[in-house]
């Protein structure tokens, strides 16, 4: 079993407690909108680091990180992009790939907007955004997820709320 921290949407901020959540990690995944270089060093710094660039990033993280990322951990299909869409409206670059040959997961980023559901036209994919954990955009809540992968199965996504968008989180 390999537990994961999902995360998107930093826009520069990294707020530290979020180190605590991810302690249990075995690998972090950042959907995109990192903002700055700074974050994705100080998340890789911590655990070993997956991720994509986001429509803010600059050219030094369009050089660390792909526009989608799809791979395969704990023999689960992942596909990581930062613009994806959502479930019943998937973003037009991508939606024929997930027609016809779609992942069991796939996350999302940009909407800042928190998102967990499985999605039946599309061989019941798993469809994660874990919403914004940065301080910038119109979410009123700062959120990350964390997922449990096993054995080509999803066992758990785990939402959590890092508290208001202008507020330093609580502590674990």
């Amino acid at each position: 079993m390999k537990r994961i921290g999902v995360i998107s949407d930093t826009h520069s901020y990294l707020d530290p407690n979020i180190f605590e959540w991810f302690e249990d990690c075995a690998e972090i995944w950042h959907a995109g909108d990192f903002g700055d270089a700074a974050v994705a060093q100080q998340l890789a710094e911590f655990r070993p680091l997956k991720g994509v660039y986001g429509n803010i990033d600059d050219e030094r993280i369009r050089h660390m990180f792909p526009l989608d990322n799809r791979f395969q951990c704990e023999d689960v299909d992942v596909w990581i992009t930062h613009i994806g869409g959502h479930p019943g409206k998937y973003d037009r670059r991508i939606s024929a790939t997930l027609k016809t040959v779609p992942p069991q997961l796939f996350i999302t980023g940009h909407s800042h907007i928190f998102n967990a559901q499985r999605d039946p036209k599309h061989a019941n994919l798993l469809y994660l955004n874990p919403g914004a954990a940065g301080r910038h955009g119109f979410h009123q809540m700062r959120t990350i997820m964390v997922v449990e992968l096993d054995a080509g199965k999803i066992v758990r996504a785990q939402g959590i709320e890092l508290g208001p968008r202008t507020a330093t989180a609580p502590r674990r």
